[in-house]
């Protein structure tokens, strides 16, 4: 027996209980793009104050850590993903400026379901028959909510559709990204980067908002970086699809925060629609874990009778 190995912590309790927090407060973080924009703040300004309040709220992490947060041999990639992700945030916000907190959310849950096809094409990994079978249910599950020729489709619809498209190709070069670098440096140096690139477009549309929105805004940084912080502890406390398991509680919180802040109700086909891809969402988290586990299973041995 191997006495000096250690084993991984699997905290399930501790991972649900993170993740709940975590979709607490990135329901928040859609609540409160919801009503900066709703007040006349502009879409790519509010993108702005968002990327600078988080790197604010990442300096202690800067001044913990020092230079070598900021280090790493992996700046093409940095480059990649944060123009895919300037690009997903920015029509994230758009679309929130059209569309209800509780519907954005319900859409976004279709970012696993692209990250699935972009890490078959760009990582190579090789995807089998239930994923993709799983897949498509998913996209099915986005029929439900958009209801094409049912349903009148906003264009604030189609831009989080296409903000969930491009969380799911940043979700593929993050991966690459962590294999080398661990989650607050990539955090930090993906924020550190987003700042100029997001202040241009803040420029042209500056509008200094009412003071009573301000306090809206400069909460914006916080929770979402509270938000990162506390998922990458629930996926540290436990396995991935537990985690996953739980991310629906996010429409929840959304559709709390869309009813009490701004009247906004939901319908039953959204929630059904949500639900169709959530759970086609955590069938392929849990298939890729079981697949995963195969190799270090085949070499276990099986107790008598078992």
């Amino acid at each position: 027996m191997n006495t000096g190995a250690r084993a991984r912590t699997n905290d399930p309790v501790a991972g649900v209980l993170w993740m709940i927090v975590s979709c607490a407060l990135i329901a928040g973080v859609a609540a409160l793009g919801r009503y900066a924009t709703t007040a006349g703040v502009p879409p790519m300004q509010v993108v702005f104050l968002r990327v600078i309040f988080a790197l604010i709220t990442m300096l202690p992490l800067l001044a913990w850590r020092g230079a070598s947060l900021a280090q790493t041999d992996q700046w093409r990639t940095y480059v990649i993903r944060v123009a895919i992700g300037v690009c997903a945030m920015s029509s994230w916000f758009i679309g929130l400026s059209m569309v209800p907190v509780g519907e954005v959310t319900a859409i976004s849950f279709l970012a696993p379901l692209f990250a699935t096809i972009f890490a078959a094409l760009l990582l190579k990994e090789v995807v089998r028959a239930r994923r993709w079978i799983a897949t498509l249910i998913g996209f099915a599950g986005a029929l439900v909510i958009l209801r094409p020729g049912m349903a009148d489709t906003s264009i604030g619809v189609w831009i989080i559709v296409f903000s969930a498209t491009a969380m799911g190709l940043s979700t593929t070069f993050i991966k690459r990204l962590t294999n080398a670098d661990d989650p607050d440096k990539v955090v930090f140096i993906t924020t550190v980067m987003m700042t100029p690139v997001t202040l241009l477009p803040a420029l042209y549309v500056w509008q200094w908002p009412a003071w009573e929105v301000w306090p809206w805004l400069v909460a914006l940084g916080p929770v979402a970086t509270l938000g990162h912080v506390t998922l990458a502890r629930a996926f540290a406390a436990t396995e991935a699809s537990i985690v996953m398991g739980v991310d629906f509680a996010r429409l929840p919180f959304a559709v709390l925060y869309g009813y009490v802040l701004f009247a906004e109700i939901i319908d039953l086909w959204t929630w059904v629609g949500a639900a169709i891809i959530f759970a086609s969402s955590v069938y392929i988290a849990r298939r890729e874990a079981k697949l995963r586990a195969q190799p270090v299973a085949s070499h276990t041995p099986r107790a008598p009778g078992l």
